[in-house]
């Protein structure tokens, strides 16, 4: 319903087909967003550092694919979004890797590849293993979390910059974000990214929340 609602209020469409839906995280509760890519009938590239989990959703069929490639991504991306075929593809590795890329493909080709982006990564909780940092690995990651907590919640931040930074640049040329509800905006802007609105107060953010914007 939230991938169909903001595909309605944000894209004007009632058919999601052909249409791509960028966002992250496939543990919990945010598992079902490759379910809802296809179910909304667009393409989903959901992004997850974790493999088991990953492979949880693909073993239940809620993941159609499952990538550690970003050119194949972009390039699995690119076909079904021409030939219009409803995809769940999960990518192995940082969402800001994937973000960053899509920026790449804007600048390098003038496509914008991605209509509606989300974040679903446990950011009410970013410094505990809930957000992992772009610059490391998973593995490398859980093991500065546990001998270097301070640093690791540096690198969470600097992520989240860049993360943001990559969002909005697409934003910029059309494609809609929105929060989960997650904190994501909150931790972001805690981080010292650019989230907040313009003409707003500090407590206004720039994306929509799907509860009071999408769903409401």
């Amino acid at each position: 319903l939230t991938v169909l609602n903001a595909g309605r209020r944000y894209l004007k469409a009632e058919d999601l087909s052909g249409k791509v839906f960028v966002t992250s995280g496939l543990g919990g509760m945010s598992g079902a967003q490759a379910k809802a890519a296809v179910i909304a009938g667009c393409v989903g590239i959901i992004a997850e550092v974790d493999e088991a989990a990953l492979l949880k959703r693909h073993k239940q069929g809620w993941l159609m694919e499952i990538s550690n490639n970003l050119d194949h991504c972009i390039s699995r991306l690119r076909d079904a979004r021409k030939n219009k075929i409803a995809l769940s593809l999960g990518y192995h590795g940082n969402v800001v890797d994937l973000w960053e890329r899509l920026v790449h493909e804007l600048d390098t080709t003038g496509e914008l590849l991605v209509d509606l982006g989300s974040d679903q990564t446990s950011c009410h909780n970013p410094f505990s293993g809930g957000y992992y940092p772009v610059q490391l690995g998973f593995e490398e990651a859980k093991q500065l979390l546990s001998t270097n907590p301070g640093k690791f919640r540096t690198l969470v931040q600097e992520s989240l910059k860049r993360q943001v930074a990559a969002i909005n640049r697409l934003a910029d040329k059309g494609m809609f974000f929105w929060d989960y509800g997650n904190a994501f905006l909150l931790e972001a802007q805690r981080a010292g990214a650019d989230v907040e609105k313009r003409g707003a107060n500090k407590t206004e953010f720039r994306y929509p929340s799907y509860v009071q914007h999408i769903m409401g």
